[in-house]
């Protein structure tokens, strides 16, 4: 009977491995990276609203009262926000604690029998979680792999990749994350989660998802990508939140790290946004504390209360902590090259081998990774507990799996402990409380520090860029938690003072190591003190953080900048570069083909002929006065024109302006059929059919160009100008400055994606 269920089972794992395709058919790789052969993938948006006739009649008629409505409704898709992200971000930790606790209850109960049979029940679980995990990502949704920290901040710089925030993106996301998480690779579920707020923004803000029949009318308000932008920082933030319980830094992460664009009312929303995820998240915990969610109780949610740890510091620990900081710098600057690196050579020949390479590639690291968590603490010989007070809540031993320290792992007597196993064989949330943990002096060696810094630094740079969602949030608190620890045991038998922790030492190197990498400073300083719940540190995770950005600045770019570089995700920088400074406006142009014009009237049959022949994204309309002159009149982009020629509501006969005879121009459209989805290619001219008599007809583009691409008042307030030039209309175009002609490579050789600009998107 079991040799035919397992003769099943072989079958169908055949059968669905048949299926797998050995080739690219999507249009993202299965590592988030556009593909280089499909250049329509990296789009502009347009955040600056398109106030042509047809919006400002559109405003006219609907009132101040709609701008209240608005308003409101702003704030309410907020609370929906918060209110997604924390379920969300809940059903992923309970998933994961539980699946992680299973695993650990049943590994431990088996081996009490056999080591042996133990790692094989240990290994195949990971294994199954892990597959399930690349499966999801590879087949359903590859925009989801990684962390999607650097596609979202380039969506909120000005960029929309294809398929970032699909609904598929996001479910592949959340079960995608359960799967990576849950079966033990060096990576975290945090990053992911700022994806996840990200995603479910993006739907809100448009209205759910019409491809999968998940739309709602009520909800479709937003018809401008500057609104929807507003609502994806929101997201962030509030992934943020959720990750670590940490509202406020939820905010600054926000600003800080993603948006490229701040408003002071967009800093309400999304600080409402944050406390509302905190409230979701904190009635969740209040509920599960009972027993009601399984595996997750105290641990689940990143939170390591430290407050009734280290009460004060001298002067003279000022000096170790500094190295702290430098070692944090040079680490974070090495990790970030060494997966470059790797995530470059994965993705010019490793990922080109096909589906198949990407997905034995992730199994093989969990065999790897489940193989060094389970063998080496074997090899590791376990230490009598000490004696502890009683007060103090410190039980020794533990079993695998269970919050606390000094874990029991093949030791021959009851109260020993295996240092080792108490940081490898175990949760990462577990094991980073029990790095952070007070008053256990000495419950770990140097040298097991130092093994479990060695393999778990390898596993986290080999882990990444693999097809799963990866966030670094975490084993970057590993990571520097160790080696602060080292540097913490080297402090406490040099001072000889009974009130040095170890675990400060942890907190900071942890600080250090994400500030040497991620180079983020007033957002990861304000997170660690919120999960820590200890203020008494601030000024020292200050101290370590500007030491360790300085020091990595030296080497290289943050690890966000430097992956969203590799992914050609064009970023446009707060400070432009120093060759630009003495560079033109024409001059950058300048290498442009011709200005490709439309007049104010068109024929249908030359406007498709004009689209058909470029690829451009934007179009001046030029107009004649009655004495013959031209004038601009305005920009008319080609999404636009492609909703004017498939309705054909706008065809008329003879090629005259539709206002000729007096009066205003018949509008026949809303704002939000010119509305784009977001991230989805929108209308190809493709799909739009059009008969001989439809060619032969006429639009006139007056009411739907933007007469004012830049609103002055926008200028003045965002650029604190003190004057600006009035001066006549133009009467032509030499020429238009798009996104990539702002770009100045470093390397010649990069191998990113061509923004659309330069070959369709000419803004």
């Amino acid at each position: 009977m079991i040799s035919n269920h397992l003769q099943n089972g072989i079958d169908t794992a055949r059968m669905v491995w048949s299926r797998l395709p050995d080739a690219e058919d999507g249009e993202l790789d299965s590592v988030g990276l556009p593909k280089k052969n499909d250049s329509s993938v990296v789009e502009s948006l347009d955040y600056e609203v398109i106030e042509n006739f047809a919006y400002r009649e559109e405003q006219e008629r609907r009132g101040k009262w709609f701008v209240g409505y608005q308003v409101v409704f702003k704030w309410f898709v907020a609370l929906l926000i918060g209110i997604g992200t924390g379920v969300a971000a809940i059903f992923i930790n309970i998933s994961v604690e539980n699946f992680a606790g299973w695993k650990f209850s049943l590994t431990f109960a088996i081996i009490q029998k056999s080591y042996f049979a133990g790692f094989l029940v240990y290994l195949l679980i990971n294994l199954a979680l892990v597959f399930s995990s690349v499966y999801i990502i590879t087949q359903f949704a590859p925009a989801a792999a990684g962390s999607g920290i650097p596609e979202i901040k380039g969506y909120l710089n000005g960029v929309d990749i294809h398929g970032i925030l699909l609904l598929r993106t996001l479910i592949g996301k959340i079960f995608g994350s359960i799967g990576s998480v849950g079966g033990g690779l060096a990576l975290g579920k945090e990053g992911p989660l700022v994806h996840t707020g990200a995603c479910i923004a993006s739907l809100l803000g448009q209205g759910g998802s019409t491809k999968y029949h998940l739309s709602s009318r009520w909800l479709q308000v937003f018809n401008n990508d500057r609104d929807r932008r507003d609502l994806v920082t929101c997201g962030c933030a509030a992934g943020v939140a959720a990750a670590f319980r940490a509202p406020v830094g939820g905010v600054l992460f926000a600003l800080e790290e993603v948006t490229s664009w701040w408003r002071s009312h967009l800093m309400w929303r999304v600080f409402f946004t944050s406390a509302i995820v905190a409230v979701v998240v904190r009635t969740a915990m209040g509920w599960c504390k009972s027993g009601k969610c399984g595996h997750f109780g105290a641990g689940g949610f990143i939170i390591w209360d430290i407050s009734d740890g280290q009460e004060d510091y001298s002067f003279a620990e000022l000096l170790p902590m500094a190295v702290i900081g430098v070692i944090g710098g040079l680490l974070g600057a090495l990790f970030n090259q060494l997966t470059l690196y790797l995530t470059y050579w994965r993705r010019n020949y490793l990922h080109k081998k096909g589906t198949r390479i990407k997905i034995i590639e992730v199994c093989i690291v969990s065999v790897i990774t489940s193989a060094i968590s389970f063998g080496l603490p074997l090899l590791r010989r376990c230490s009598p507990c000490p004696e502890s007070d009683p007060n103090s809540g410190i039980v020794c031993p533990n079993p695998p799996g269970v919050y606390g320290n000094y874990v029991n792992f093949y030791c021959h007597n009851d109260k020993e402990y295996n240092d080792l196993a108490t940081i490898f064989f175990n949760t990462q949330d577990d094991a980073i409380r029990n790095l952070f943990s007070a008053k256990t002096i000495h419950e770990y060696s140097a040298k097991s520090l130092l093994t479990f810094l060695a393999m778990f630094y390898t596993l986290a740079v080999v882990t990444f860029g693999t097809a799963v969602p990866a966030g670094q949030f975490v084993p970057g608190i590993m990571i520097g938690s160790t080696y602060g620890r080292l540097v913490g045991m080297f402090v406490v038998n040099f001072y000889k003072k009974l009130n040095i922790e170890e675990g400060t030492y942890a907190l900071l190197g942890a600080a250090s190591f994400l500030g040497g990498s991620m180079r983020m400073t007033v957002s990861l300083c304000v997170i660690m003190v919120e999960i820590t719940n200890n203020l008494k540190f601030l000024p020292l995770i200050m101290l370590v953080l500007l030491i360790s950005k300085a020091v990595g600045d030296a080497f290289n770019e943050g690890l966000y900048e430097e992956q969203a570089r590799l992914k050609g995700i064009p970023l446009l920088e707060s400070r432009p570069k120093y060759e630009m400074r003495n560079k033109t406006a024409k001059e950058a142009c300048g290498n442009q083909k011709k200005v490709v014009s439309l007049p104010r009237v068109i024929k249908v049959a030359d406007l498709v002929s004009i689209l058909r022949s470029n690829t451009h994204n934007g179009f001046p309309v030029i107009d004649h006065t009655r004495s013959g002159e031209t004038l601009v009149s305005g920009l008319m982009l080609r999404s636009h024109l492609l909703v004017l020629l498939q309705s054909k509501v706008d065809f008329q006969h003879i090629p005259l302006p539709s206002d000729s005879r007096g009066g205003s121009f018949p509008i026949r459209h809303t704002n939000n059929e010119f509305v784009k989805p977001v991230s989805s290619k929108g209308i190809s001219l493709d799909d739009i059919q059009l008969s001989p008599d439809d060619l032969e007809m006429f639009i006139d583009l007056a009411p739907f160009l933007n007469p004012s691409p830049y609103i002055v008042y926008n200028i003045f307030r965002q650029l604190g100008l003190r004057h600006i030039f009035v001066v006549p209309r133009p009467s032509r175009v030499i020429g238009l400055v798009t996104r990539k002609d702002l770009l100045i490579e470093d390397n010649e050789d990069s191998t990113g994606v061509e923004l659309q600009s330069s070959t369709r998107n000419r803004e």
